[in-house]
């Protein structure tokens, strides 16, 4: 519960306390404190139980730890139920990012000849720049545009 409490923090806490409670008031507000404790620690564990009985026995193995957003989606990820595991493998995030980059800066990756609406693998080929216009060729007019 105070895993990050030092020892210099625990030590100013108990002298603060003495100060504000007093000697004699100490240990009565101690046994208060953790019988308080105590008791919301129970009603807690009461309240799961209850619940978990309430949900019945397909959700024996719920975890209220679950209902935590990253690990409900990181136990989600986990589950190859949904072939994740494979999409995640078959797929080359630097090789995807290469290819896009050599596109935008008019590089040819693929040296193969292509057809005329993609390279020779059924990709599209995007850096086929058009070639230049003649001199007497106007360019395209969109008249919705005007």
């Amino acid at each position: 519960m105070f895993n990050d409490i030092g020892t210099f923090e625990l030590v100013a806490l108990i002298v603060l306390a003495v100060i504000v409670f007093g000697p004699d008031k100490l240990p009565k507000v101690i046994q208060d404190v953790t019988r308080t404790i105590r008791k919301i620690r129970d009603f807690s564990e009461n309240a799961k139980q209850d619940i978990r009985q309430e949900l019945g026995p397909e959700f024996k193995d719920f975890e209220f730890e679950d209902l935590n957003p990253k690990t409900f989606i990181r136990k989600q990820l986990d589950n190859d139920d949904l072939g994740l595991k494979e999409i995640r493998n078959g797929f080359d995030l630097k090789k995807e990012m290469a290819e896009v980059a050599d596109a935008v800066h008019g590089r040819d990756t693929d040296p193969s000849p292509s057809s005329a609406s993609g390279t020779a693998d059924g990709r599209v080929d995007m850096t086929k720049r058009p070639g230049t216009p003649a001199a007497d060729d106007r360019p395209p007019f969109d008249a919705d545009a005007t």
